[in-house]
């Protein structure tokens, strides 16, 4: 069953609390991503190890695995957007709509062993690339598809919110 897709704008979370999950943007700055990334991804593999992987817990909410896919390919896709705002000058990310490549990338048919696998390495390329982001670069700039834009420091406390909200997700769905 295909999920209701998230229409949310979930950039507040850049400078306030989430009340789910905790994560503090107006608190964090990108010096901690790369912590916060590790920390998270050494959580992951103990999920994804759940006899009850596959398993949705309702009919609108993904499943630990598909959770785990999610969040491997956000590592991934915000790695390349960082990319991309060091490299060219306020450059539109090309879009990224989540919920079908949930679908097309079949995630709750993928193979636990294999996304915990790529979940961790991408996301250690992710805590890598964010680590090494000098002063002098922080305010480079970039923009979503929807308009939101973004720079380095505030796209690495925007992206260091999901992994995060999605343990949570993971842990309080039941």
């Amino acid at each position: 069953m295909a999920i209701e897709p998230d229409t949310k704008n979930w950039t507040w979370v850049i400078e306030s609390a989430c009340p789910d999950c905790g994560f503090d943007g107006g608190t964090t700055t990108i010096r901690d991503v790369p912590e916060l990334i590790d920390a998270n991804t050494a959580r992951w593999p103990e999920r994804l190890r759940r006899d009850d992987v596959r398993q949705r817990p309702d009919d609108a909410t993904w499943s630990p695995l598909e959770y785990g896919a999610h969040v491997r390919d956000v590592h991934r896709k915000m790695t390349e957007r960082l990319e991309l705002m060091l490299t060219e000058d306020d450059p539109l990310f090309p879009n990224w709509d989540q919920d079908a490549t949930a679908v097309a990338e079949r995630y709750g048919e993928q193979d636990p062993a294999a996304v915990t696998e790529e979940l961790t390495a991408a996301a250690r390329r992710a805590a890598r690339a964010f680590a090494a982001v000098r002063d002098d670069q922080l305010d480079r700039t970039g923009r979503r598809s929807d308009g939101s834009g973004f720079t380095v420091a505030t796209l690495a406390v925007y992206y260091a919110h999901d992994p995060v909200h999605h343990l949570w997700d993971v842990r309080h769905a039941r």
